[in-house]
This record gives C-alpha cells, structure tokens and sequence, in this order.
C-alpha cells in the first residue's frame, strides 16, 4: 500500500513528485527538498546554515503530516553543490538530530534544481 503526503507547510513540488511517500504504513519516504521557504515561496541561497535549517524544517514539517517527526529517520541523503559546506552542514545537523545518529551519505554534485546550494532527502519510520 502506497500513501501520498501533502503538506502547505513546506514547499509544493515543482515537478511530478510527491513531498513524501508512505509505504505499507511503515517506512516514509520523503523526496529532495530544496531551500524554499514554503510561505514565501523564495530560494535561501545564502547564508548556507540558513538554507541548511530551511530544508531541515520543511523536512520536519512534512514528517508531522505523515505522523512522525525528524527523531524518527533513518537515512539522509544530502547533496552538496560544494563540499566546502560540509563542516556548517554537520553543526546545522547536530541542531536537529541526536544520537543515535541516522546513517548518512553526502555527496558533491555539479548542480542542483535552481542552483541551491543543497538538497536532502530522508527515510523515516512512521
């Protein structure tokens, strides 16, 4: 079984996407966000703990409208369009995960959807 999840407390999809999805009522899904500040609909280029927080809330916001929340994850994906990001991302993360840390995996990609600096997506339990 498949579930599609929808919140307007963080960005809408701007391609054929969902903002999450639950599968067999267990696992979420949530799809790569970008920095978009969902009231605004404005792009947080810099500073980048800015937009680090940013795609960090509109995560949360969309696990609360699935029935979890961030301590609930357990994967993360972060893509960087600069590694020298790295170290502001960790102190950025640390803001919204505790130990047990979820497994992780950042990567350096050439570009990403307008040009953000960042783009993560997770696995969460529900």
């Amino acid at each position: 079984m498949i579930k599609e999840i929808y919140t307007d407390n963080a960005p809408r999809p701007v391609a054929p996407y969902s903002q999450a999805i639950i599968a067999d009522d267990k696992f979420i899904f949530v799809s790569g966000q970008i920095p978009i500040d969902p009231k605004t609909g404005n792009i947080i280029y810099e500073p980048f703990s800015e937009a680090a927080r940013m795609v960090f809330k509109n995560i949360s916001e969309i696990l609360k409208a699935c029935g979890s929340g961030i301590e609930k994850v357990v994967k993360v994906t972060v893509y960087l369009s600069n590694m020298d990001n790295y170290a502001e991302l960790n102190k950025v993360y640390e803001e919204f995960f505790k130990k047990p840390y979820p497994a992780r995996t950042v990567v350096q990609v050439s570009r990403l959807p307008r040009d953000v600096p960042l783009e993560v997506e997770v696995v969460a339990l529900k």
